[in-house]
This record gives structure tokens, sequence and C-alpha cells, in this order.
């Protein structure tokens, strides 16, 4: 892990296991031949042949995300990970500076996650309906989310003062589904049928299904394409910079939204403090409070995507508890670098938690291990949907599967009883350290840091030939992080116990060195 005072680890590289009846496996041996070639060879596993079989498949065949269907962007294949690595099929090992998008707080393998999965599958089952039935890892896992979303400190308190209600599904994107149609049946079962709209900020992100896709930002997100299809949804400007003054027009034109538009609004969906696969964009406490505020006065629920920000990775449990106190973001833009740093007291009090009418979970969920999300709600929300005998419309086939909910509880409990709050502001620390030096590059914006985020804004976007190029320089010094647009940027499982800051230091130097070479003519 990394510590205050940090330990200089060694990476070893283990040899590789050359195949005798074959070629030593290359990315262009796959692409150059569209053909699988049997191979009688005795390890398959390294095998050079086998590698090129899998990947000439894969391309074929696997549809993998964001690429072409017919002209894919280059895959790695990998053979397995363990820590803060991932192993490829030739061999090579990578930092992982991306924790499976954000998922894999505590890296892989981890022996404690581990048994929980075979305790599981051995001992009880590994799935079983949910409807007219129940098991103690789903119990136990609502139990235990109630308790942390609550900010309750005593494992054996039931005292849920806001949040009293969990339902389970498949994954973060249909978390928001769910929260959208509690909203939209809440509403409805009020006879106030009218409010069907829903209000986000430009930049947002919430996921690829279609409701959830209809909240995203309809012109500079990734789904404009379908905006013909999409319900049509409310939308203010996103805050333009972390200080607190840089949220005044967002909060103007909220206002001035739900002043107008209240009587047709069911929620406000935001992702609190981070803006995820919109932009990495971090924006001042003072403006979720205002909103918080805002729909309170307004008769307008509150929901909040904590999809990729819940389980420390800004700092706090939750990015909606951040206040005055604990957020603390650095930036670095064009050679002029500042930090909002207002106490070396980072604890948080329930009474200055935002709360949300509705919570979104998903990714650190489960520690990365399985799929699977959670929606929150409260008693106010639960009754107003179920007066008069009304049930909530929603029910997975593979909701609250056992498997999930058993590796999500040892996550949430491995988590709890760690140091994570001292190893996300050490990783911190290593992100400014280490990625500050890519802000004397004349193609870099900004540098900017939060928690056990880092992020590199260029100035200018890259098409797809320049993110398949990073990659494979990426990989090629020993790093796994994977761009988009005009953002290449990190955020590695802050809770391994083998992270270290040599780590966080190969990261940074691997970013500046890609970021800095010119493209082969």
């Amino acid at each position: 892990m990394i510590r205050g005072a940090y330990r200089r680890g060694r990476r070893i590289i283990p040899s590789l296991n050359r195949c005798n009846n074959c070629f030593f496996f290359s990315s262009a041996t796959a692409v150059a031949s569209d053909k699988n070639i049997t191979c009688a060879c005795e390890c398959p596993e390294s095998c050079p042949q086998q590698c090129h079989n899998l990947l000439n498949t894969d391309r074929k065949h696997v549809i993998h995300p964001y690429t072409s269907m017919t002209d894919p962007l280059p895959t790695f294949p990998i053979q397995s990970a363990r820590g803060v690595y991932l192993k490829l099929n030739d061999g090579r090992t990578l930092i992982d500076g991306m924790s499976s998008w954000w998922a894999a707080v505590h890296g892989y393998r981890n022996p404690v996650l581990d048994q929980a999965l075979k305790d599981q599958i051995e001992h009880s089952m590994s799935h079983v309906m949910f409807g007219g039935l129940t098991h103690k890892p789903a119990v136990q896992l609502t139990t235990k989310l109630l308790q942390l979303t609550n900010n309750i400190q005593d494992d054996s308190s039931t005292d849920y003062h806001h949040f009293t209600k969990v339902f389970f599904s498949d994954s973060g994107s249909v978390s928001v589904e769910v929260a959208m149609k509690m909203a939209l049946q809440y509403w409805f079962t009020l006879e106030q049928p009218s409010k069907t709209k829903f209000v986000s900020l430009r930049n947002g992100y919430h996921g690829d299904t279609l409701g959830a896709m209809s909240i995203c930002d309809p012109v500079n997100g990734m789904h404009s394409m379908f905006s013909g299809v999409l319900a049509k949804q409310l939308f203010v400007s996103t805050p333009t910079g972390g200080m607190e003054e840089d949220g005044i027009q967002t909060i103007t034109e909220m206002k001035q939204l739900l002043e107008e538009h209240h009587d047709d609004i069911a929620a406000v969906v935001m992702e609190p403090i981070v803006q995820g696969a919109g932009g990495m964009r971090f924006y001042h406490p003072s403006v979720l409070r205002k909103v918080r505020e805002l729909c309170d006065e307004y008769d307008v629920l509150l929901i909040l995507d904590e999809i990729a920000t819940g389980f420390g990775r800004t700092g706090t449990m939750f990015a909606s508890w951040q206040n005055e106190r604990t957020y603390q973001p650095w930036y670095l833009t064009e050679g002029s670098s500042y930090s909002i740093i207002n106490s070396e007291d980072r604890k948080v009090a329930s009474s200055e938690i935002v709360n949300a009418d509705i919570l979104c979970l998903g990714k650190a969920l489960t520690g990365g291990y399985m799929t699977l999300g959670a929606t929150l709600t409260t008693d106010k929300v639960a009754n107003g949907i179920s007066r008069n005998g009304g049930v909530f419309m929603h029910g997975p086939t593979f909701m609250a599967n056992p498997l999930a909910c058993s590796v999500s509880l040892a996550s949430m409990n491995l988590l709890t009883s760690s140091p994570w709050e001292e190893r996300v502001r050490n990783v911190e620390n290593a992100l400014i350290d280490h990625l500050s030096p890519l802000s004397e590059l004349d193609s870099v914006r900004e540098i900017r840091v939060l928690g056990a985020i880092g992020v590199c804004e260029l100035k200018e976007g890259l098409d797809r030939d320049g993110m398949a190029r990073i990659q494979r320089a990426l990989v090629e010094e020993g790093v796994w992080l994977r761009p988009f647009g005009k953002l290449l940027y990190t955020m590695p499982p802050f809770n391994c116990d083998q992270l270290e800051n040599e780590h966080i230091k190969k990261i940074g130097e691997a970013m500046y060195k890609v970021v800095s070479s010119k493209p082969k003519e």
C-alpha cells in the first residue's frame, strides 16, 4: 500500500515460457491472418498461436464497448490479474491505472473477496430467483448499505434516519433506470401524473440504457444519434470549474427552470461533485447543497448518481458527503496551479450530508468482482409509491444474485475495516506529485486531482488512430489506461494492499512519455 513514508517497490517480471512449436505472438500476426491454426502446444495459456487464434476470433465476432463492429480498435488478450497488475497472454504485466472502470478498488484476487465467493458457492447457492424468496447475503448487504449511507458507525444499530429501502439490480445503468421509474411512479401514485420530466447537468453521464441515455448530455454526450427516440429532458449548464463561484450560473439556471416547470418535473438527477465519463469535471459541494434546497422548495425529488464516486473514491465514503472542509481538489492549468485547502479535518457529520431522495450505486459496490447495482430510497418515496396497495413495477431475473451480494458484503466490510481514508489521501498526494510534470507539455490544457482521481485534459481531442496509438504506447510502458476524447486519466485501486508510490510514479511517467511523443509518420 502507499504510506506517508513511501517505500520503494521493485517490479518483478517473471521469465516467459516460450512455446517451441509456434512463432512468438504479436498483434500484427493476428491482424495479418484471418484463419485460426490448430496447435498441439502443451502450454495453451502462454502459447503465441493460441493468442493469435483468440484475437482473430475476438476481432471477427466479439463486440467490444465503444468501438466499430467491423473494424474495431485493437484489444490485448489478458491471462490473469492480481493485486495492481494485469498479466497479458504474452507474459507482460501492466499496472492497472483504471480499477476496471472505477470498480476494482481493492485490486485483483483479493483473498478476502475470493473466499467470500468460494464460501457462498460451496455452502449455499450461486443464484435463486428473488420473487417470493429471500436469502441471507441480500439481507445482510441491505443492512450494511443502510448503515453506510446513513453514516451509522455502530454495526448493531438499525436507526436508519434517511435511507430505509434498497432495490438490487443488474448494474449501475439499470440502477438509474430503477431510480427514474421510482420517481415517475411516486408522482403518478400521488395523482400528479404530469410530473414526468427530469433535469440533469450538461456534460453528465448516467449510463447507456434508454432511460439513462435521455438524461445524459444530448449534445456533447455519446448518445446524440439517439436524440430522435429518447425522451426529451431538461438541462442546465454544468459548473465551469471547481470553485464555489464557478457554480453560480448552474444554480441560477436551475432555480429558473424549477420555478417555471416544477409542475412537470419528477426529479433532478446529478453526479455529485465529479462528472465521470462526461468529462471528468469537478464542482464545488455548495452547488449540490443549493440544488437540494431548490428541490425542497419546488417539490421535486433529487436523484444522486454515485455509481462512479461511491465507496471512497473522492476521499469521503460518498461524494455527496463532501463539504467545504473535505473538498480539496488540485488543479494545474497551463503552468498555474491552485488548490482548495480549507482544513486538515476531513471528518463528515451526518448533519452536513446532502441526502438524495433516491441514490444509485454500482461499480465498486462489489469491489469490481461481479455486476450489481443498488437503488436506495426513503420511507417518503416508498410510502408514496405503495400507498393504496401500489407495487413497484420492476424485477430483474438476476436481482440480488447471492454471489454478487456475498462478495459485495465482503467488499464493504473490507473497505470499512481498512485505513481507506489515509490511503486515498496518499494516492491523492502521489497523483499530484507524478502528474504535475505533464503540465509542461504544450498539448496539455489542465491537470486536476481529487481523491484517487487523476486527470490530464488535452487541448485537442484524440481521434480513433490517436487513441489506438496512445493505448499501444501505454502498454509498451507497462501501464493500462483507457484514454477517450481529450482525456487521459487514472483512478488506481486505492485500497489495494500492494499499491505503492512507485506504481503511481510509473503511471505518471508513462502518461508524460506518450503525451510528449509525436506520432510516427
